[in-house]
């Protein structure tokens, strides 16, 4: 044979080897997260999905294509998160943005994301013009809305504290805005009555004690919270501060992470109620769950120096488990328009930290994965959840 016949077999079995990488190439996936500004405590969550989906290469990646995962930083500032978007579409050519927080930063690549027709998948906001497939078919939420979670709180008010005289607190903005609807709605004819005082503030402010000194001198005895970062803490510590104890006082499931809490001072923190769909990995009630104790080994192995109490990477670690799920369904077809379908096609599906009872399941015209929440409060060390489950119904 040949010298140039060898030479040219090789050059053939070289570009089967390319054709056969290419068939089974890596699954590009984008995110933005604040890694720094006023909410980077949430950049725990991309750190432990980083670790998960490494997790999911070392076995073997997914139908045979490993992934990539490219998690920028957008400092919780919209027009970054424009920049790092285009970014990862035009320059790294992911193939679905996937778990980037925040209502106002989303909300700024909204248009441009379906323009492109690249799915934005289980969008950290719970903010509910993300569940609209009419409008927007590439876009899917990952939480519960915003207002679902507003219409838990204010139900139980109504089961357990009729007469009370509620102060609320809300973030100016669709965030805060779409917590204080819910609430409202859920509250109906009594919301005149019952909410004695409304204050705001702007992400930008330095402080937010004019507002709680104001809230409590309304003589309010039941406290709403819609804050976020370290406006948590601020406004934990300030109601200390100005020796303030309502009965009943709410934050949202987005500000019960305890590194929210830890600055305010965890004592002070004794009693916060706030909800969730996922079981609270540091209650000893789950110590023997599988799903908890795969989560820990997953941990122990892969973030061994991580801060276990802070609940950011067991969140970051349910919605990769998610992501995972969607990506399994596509098999081999990882189109952009399989995995939407399939991302719209999921038939209860369980995942190893969500509370027993609530499952995913979402269609083509229903694009809200979870609408179930249980109630929890917080005892100086962990959340504890207490009731039913509650839906908005």
């Amino acid at each position: 044979m040949s010298v140039s016949r060898i030479a040219l077999g090789m050059v053939f079995a070289l570009l089967g080897n390319a054709a056969a990488a290419a068939d089974k190439g890596e699954i590009r996936i984008g995110q933005t997260l604040p890694y720094s500004g006023p909410v980077s405590g949430f950049g725990i969550i991309g750190r432990a999905q980083e670790a998960y989906f490494e997790k999911i290469n070392a076995e073997g990646g997914i139908n045979g294509r490993k992934i990539r995962f490219i998690t920028l930083d957008d400092a919780y500032s919209p027009p970054k998160t424009v920049e790092q978007t285009r970014k990862l579409v035009e320059q790294e050519e992911v193939l679905v943005m996937f778990g980037s927080l925040g209502t106002a930063t989303n909300n700024a690549v909204h248009r441009y994301l379906n323009g492109k027709k690249v799915p934005q998948l289980f969008v950290l906001s719970g903010a509910a013009k993300w569940a609209d497939p009419k409008n927007f078919p590439w876009t899917m939420p990952g939480m519960a809305t915003y207002q679902s979670e507003g219409v838990v709180y204010a139900k139980y008010i109504l089961q357990t504290k009729p007469d009370a005289k509620i102060a609320i607190l809300a973030q100016n903005d669709d965030f805060g805005r779409d917590y204080v609807a819910g609430f409202k709605r859920a509250l109906g004819d009594k919301a005149a009555t019952m909410i004695v005082s409304e204050a705001s503030y702007e992400t930008s402010a330095p402080t937010i004690s004019s507002q709680l000194a104001t809230l409590k001198a309304s003589g309010a005895n039941v406290m709403f919270g819609v804050v976020l970062g370290k406006f948590t803490s601020q406004m934990i510590k300030g109601i200390a501060e100005l020796n303030w104890k309502p009965d009943l006082f709410f934050v949202p499931t987005s500000a019960s992470s305890i590194s929210f809490l830890e600055p305010g001072g965890l004592e002070n923190a004794v009693g916060l109620i706030s909800s969730s769909n996922q079981k609270d990995t540091m209650d000893a009630q789950w110590a023997d769950d599988p799903g908890v104790k795969d989560y820990f080994a997953f941990m122990k192995q892969y973030l061994p120096n991580a801060d276990l109490n802070n609940s950011n990477y067991a969140a970051g670690y349910h919605y990769a488990n998610l992501m995972v799920k969607v990506l399994t369904a596509c098999k081999d077809d990882l189109s952009r328009e399989n995995i939407i379908r399939q991302a719209a096609s999921l038939r209860e599906v369980a995942l190893p930290l969500l509370l027993p009872g609530i499952t995913v399941s979402t269609d083509a015209e229903d694009y809200l994965p979870f609408q179930q929440l249980r109630l929890r409060r917080f005892d100086g060390k962990s959340w504890v959840g207490f009731g039913d489950i509650l839906d908005d119904r």
